[in-house]
């Protein structure tokens, strides 16, 4: 009878603790407590570690360096593919594909307006030939009259220059009232531009001689 008595006692005692947990848990739910995983959350670097898979070993040698260097860097018809899309873009005009001294509207804008109109300027680079085959000759008469000619296109080229770089700025200024335009490098700027041969000019013109300029 004893030992009944105490199995009796064990099983209340039990059923005791069971009513007793599940009415813990139900307070908890009822206050949004949610129980702890049972271990820590794995940091994000480790997750996306399992994520891509194993990781290589290290290269043991210097020439399994190189062979995984090779595999992993571009190809040259990559390479070339990709120096061709750049060119291309800046050649277009792209400021992000652009040199640092070619960037901005203002910049876009003095392109435009030198673009648009026939410089004298522009025979700077066939004149330097045409003295360089002077020198040449050996005829002291062509020779002082290739240089006198060339000389006074010098001149005028100078004081276009001049009159070209103030025009340039003053439009410049007007069109961008917010912006800081710099009225030696504008004018140098647009000096230069307008040196070139048209051909040659980086980016290619936008407009052809005589084309009104895009606002």
């Amino acid at each position: 009878m004893r030992f009944l008595r105490r199995n009796s006692a064990d099983k209340t005692d039990a059923t005791d603790v069971e009513e007793t947990d599940v009415a813990v848990e139900a307070e908890l739910t009822k206050k949004g407590y949610t129980a702890g995983k049972g271990a820590p959350t794995p940091k994000r670097r480790d997750a996306e570690a399992r994520r891509r898979g194993p990781v290589a070993p290290a290269p043991q040698t210097t020439r399994e360096a190189m062979r995984r260097a090779r595999q992993t860097k571009p190809s040259k018809q990559e390479r070339r593919a990709a120096a061709a899309e750049r060119r291309e873009r800046m050649m277009a005009g792209d400021d992000k594909y652009l040199m640092p001294r070619d960037r901005g509207p203002v910049k876009a804008y003095v392109r435009d307006v030198v673009d648009s109109r026939r410089n004298l300027l522009g025979l700077f680079m066939p004149l330097a030939i045409v003295v360089f085959v002077a020198l040449l000759v050996p005829n002291p008469a062509i020779q002082n009259y290739a240089t006198l000619l060339c000389l006074a296109m010098l001149l005028m080229m100078i004081l276009e220059g001049i009159i070209n770089g103030r025009r340039v700025t003053k439009l410049a200024r007007e069109r961008f009232p917010k912006e800081i335009v710099k009225g030696g490098s504008i004018g140098w700027y647009a000096f230069v531009r307008a040196s070139q041969i048209r051909k040659l000019r980086v980016p290619k013109p936008r407009l052809r001689p005589g084309d009104p300029i895009p606002r």
